[in-house]
């Protein structure tokens, strides 16, 4: 059987995506396969689209990791999901790539149920940018009560639920946006934000237990300034051998880390979001057949939280 899926056959802009026929996947041992409902948008989609390479893997391929949609069938030995259950989750990062598209498998402990209280779009941009966060601040840096942390790009997909992971574990957090962000992170629970545009924030924040870095360039070098002796920056982008170094030399331990499937924090961010202490902003949805303008709007680099693919039936 046949399924639609965007695929792209050359490295480009937007405009390579195209809507294509490929082979319906079938689930094997373990797997759950997933009729897809929603799949979010991730700027690692639109960087490996760029570059023509899902980390090695040449086109053709099906970009998106970020999946909500309803079981359809499962494999031998699959005992937590029936046909019919409601579930999201975030397909093994960075070689499981395919969330654009009508069906996908998975391990079904990649996946976790659906709250009720969220539509599959909302679900959608949750896995990969909250579980990024959530490994970043809570398995990595061990974030504790009354900890001060400081969060980059506070806005973005990956900021954003750090912002809400961060005060729902009760933190005080320091965030930086642009001033015309400020009230939605006032909104999601930040007590101190410094527009970054206005104010060098290694100038003002000062005695930080923990620094979420996740935009490159001297921001990890200059965030080290803003972190007490025996504080922790964990970095999405890699570590330099010069951070590394300096770190060492203040005390301060250096972390990076790539995003993993983790069936445990899939369940803690689906309470979290059950009890209302975890939203998620959508900046924008696409359907399936416009990936091309997500991609776009992705881009432009100034959306607020997450861009969701819809999937119609």
């Amino acid at each position: 059987m046949k399924m639609r899926a965007i695929s792209q056959d050359t490295a480009g802009g937007p405009e390579v995506l195209k809507m294509v026929e490929v082979d319906k996947p079938v689930p094997g041992p373990t797997e759950v396969l997933v009729r897809v409902k929603a799949a979010g948008v991730n700027p690692t989609d639109w960087k490996s689209r760029a570059s023509g390479s899902v980390w090695g893997t040449p086109p053709p391929f099906v970009l998106g990791f970020d999946v909500s949609g309803v079981v359809e069938a499962v494999g031998f030995g699959v005992a937590l999901y029936k046909p019919g259950d409601e579930v999201f989750g975030m397909l093994r990062y960075p070689v499981g790539h395919g969330a654009y598209a009508e069906y996908v498998t998975a391990p079904s402990r990649h996946f976790v149920r659906k709250p009720a209280g969220l539509d599959h779009a909302q679900a959608a941009a949750i896995p990969l940018a909250a579980l990024t966060a959530w490994q970043a601040l809570v398995d990595v840096a061990g974030l504790q009560a009354g900890q001060r942390v400081l969060v980059h790009a506070a806005a973005g997909g990956v900021g954003h639920f750090a912002v809400q992971i961060a005060k729902a574990r009760g933190a005080y957090v320091i965030g930086t946006a642009s001033a015309g962000k400020h009230d939605l992170l006032r909104d999601l629970g930040a007590d101190e934000l410094v527009d970054y545009r206005e104010q060098d924030f290694a100038e003002v924040v000062r005695d930080v237990d923990v620094v979420l870095e996740a935009i490159g360039g001297d921001y990890g070098m200059r965030s080290l300034r803003t972190l007490r002796e025996g504080g922790t920056i964990v970095s999405l982008l890699g570590l330099s051998e010069e951070l590394a170094a300096r770190a060492a030399e203040l005390g301060i331990r250096a972390e990076a880390i790539l995003v993993e499937p983790d069936h445990a924090a899939m369940r803690a961010l689906a309470a979290l979001a059950e009890a209302g202490k975890l939203r998620t902003e959508v900046a924008a949805i696409v359907p399936l057949a416009e990936a091309a303008k997500a991609h776009e709007l992705g881009e432009t680099n100034r959306t607020s939280g997450k861009i969701v693919l819809t999937v119609p039936d």
